[in-house]
């Protein structure tokens, strides 16, 4: 799912001016931070947080995820501090802005860690999640600390993700527990791992791009992987591809 903005009519508050203003000492290199938050008192106080700082400086505010995606195409930004409540019943609303912008950083603030969001978040890219009540010093160190390229976690975090990367492991070593694949879906998933791209498994199985754009995304939901990199190890790993792939026309 694509969000499509028109930039020209999004109510965006840059920065540019105020913020610059009071951080005349910035480093020319300094962190560029992106705020999202619908609450005005959180962005007022996260700003003079920030405005302490020489090496972080905030580039533009958002009030929702409309202005966010408008910011994000027109300030170049290293961090986007998002508050977690502007995700609610936007599920694609990560990958989008990592489609947007691509090297940008999230950090999510949340007013309570939860193991099943917690351990989704981090999949879909999130870098670090942190409490809507964190420490002045400990939000500026998240954000140093990611805009490096680290991951901030908790260790309750840590326990989560990793009980979840377990019981996905014992998952792909119990036969009960696969799925049944489709030989339809099984002549997509052979010719996935020999490398052949979309175009080239819709000619050599006679059908369109979009068709087995529709089955690699009912395949990735079945298998409970998120890339082609996944299925090909997932599948290798279970033994599942044909040593004699049928490259039969679909009906």
């Amino acid at each position: 799912m694509h969000f499509d903005v028109d930039v020209r009519q999004m109510e965006i508050i840059s920065d540019n001016s105020n913020v610059e203003e009071s951080n005349e000492h910035c480093q020319p290199d300094a962190i560029r931070v992106i705020l999202a938050d619908s609450q005005a008192i959180y962005r007022v106080g996260i700003r003079k947080i920030i405005a302490l700082e020489d090496d972080i400086r905030v580039v533009a505010q958002a009030a929702s995820l409309a202005n966010l995606f408008a910011a994000i195409q027109r300030f170049p930004s290293d961090v986007v501090l998002l508050e977690g409540g502007m995700l609610a019943g936007s599920v694609d609303a990560i990958p989008e802005i990592l489609r947007l912008a691509p090297g940008v950083k999230l950090i999510l603030q949340a007013v309570a860690a939860e193991e099943t969001n917690t351990v989704e978040l981090y999949r879909k890219g999130v870098r670090g999640i942190i409490s809507r009540s964190i420490s002045p010093d400990l939000l500026v160190k998240c954000i140093r600390k990611i805009a490096a390229g680290e991951t901030w976690i908790d260790n309750q975090s840590v326990n989560w993700v990793i009980e979840a990367y377990r019981a996905q492991a014992a998952a792909l070593v119990n036969p009960r527990t696969q799925p049944k694949i489709s030989p339809k879906e099984l002549q997509i998933i052979t010719c996935i791992t020999q490398g052949k791209r979309n175009k080239e498994i819709a000619t050599q199985l006679g059908t369109t791009e979009q068709v087995i754009k529709n089955h690699l995304r009912k395949i990735y939901d079945k298998l409970g992987v998120s890339d082609r990199l996944e299925l090909a190890l997932y599948c290798l790993h279970n033994k599942i591809i044909p040593t004699e792939p049928d490259t039969g026309v679909m009906q």
